[in-house]
């Protein structure tokens, strides 16, 4: 399995990172979806778009459609939100080729995701109200729910004995990446700035998605 696309993924990456820093515009606007495609570009090369790794092919050709939806002139946060949404729904039905075994270790992770969802959430919502966006208190938490299941898919792939220990590692720490990455970015846009918030969000984003899509990769196709 060849890693050179993904090595050209990081290096587009560090470009669309270098325009949030310097607020080069036209440079991000080719570099912030330009990763996604080259990943969309890598999973076709390495023979991916088959059996579970379709779904983690459709939900980077999603988050492509939300990386352009969020960067137009005239963001489109609910299309971007919808779009992401279904990136997550995506990934979850990716993760879940088979079913995790229930213990106290997959009772206590579940618990874990949910307290901190619940408690992320509920200072997200208080800043929607501040900000008079109580219209989105529904679609954001029907959001939170979603990723909070992603990650929790993401970081069970850890107690599944069919993944190994190196694949099962990228994947959920990419996904904690995923969700990190969304909550700066709710908490910068509702609740207030976060120092270089921007450049956070981005970073944790690429890096969350490289890591999930190599690590379901070499699940697969291994």
């Amino acid at each position: 399995m060849s890693f050179t696309l993904i090595g050209l993924a990081l290096v587009v990456a560090f470009l669309d990172w270098l325009a949030v820093a310097k607020k080069w515009v036209t440079l991000e606007y080719v570099a912030k979806p330009g990763v996604m495609v080259v990943l969309i570009a890598w999973l076709i090369s390495v023979g991916g778009l088959q059996g579970y790794l379709i779904p983690f092919g459709l939900g980077l050709v999603f988050s492509l459609a939300g990386d352009v939806f969020l960067m137009l002139p005239r963001e489109r946060f609910v299309a971007g939100l919808v779009s992401f949404l279904l990136a997550h729904i995506a990934y979850i039905i990716g993760f879940n080729d088979t079913f995790p075994p229930m213990n106290l270790v997959t009772l206590l992770v579940a618990v874990l995701v949910g307290l901190v969802t619940l408690r992320l959430y509920r200072r997200i919502s208080q800043g929607l109200t501040a900000s008079g966006n109580e219209k989105l208190k529904i679609p954001v938490l029907v959001y939170s729910i979603v990723i909070s299941v992603m990650l929790l898919s993401a970081l069970l792939t850890l107690v599944k004995p069919e993944w190994t220990a190196l694949s099962a590692l990228l994947s959920a720490f990419g996904a904690l990446l995923f969700f990190i990455s969304d909550s700066c970015l709710a908490w910068n846009k509702f609740v207030q700035l976060i120092p270089n918030g921007r450049l956070i969000v981005i970073i944790t984003y690429h890096v969350g998605q490289i890591l999930i899509i190599t690590g379901a990769a070499l699940h697969y196709l291994g």
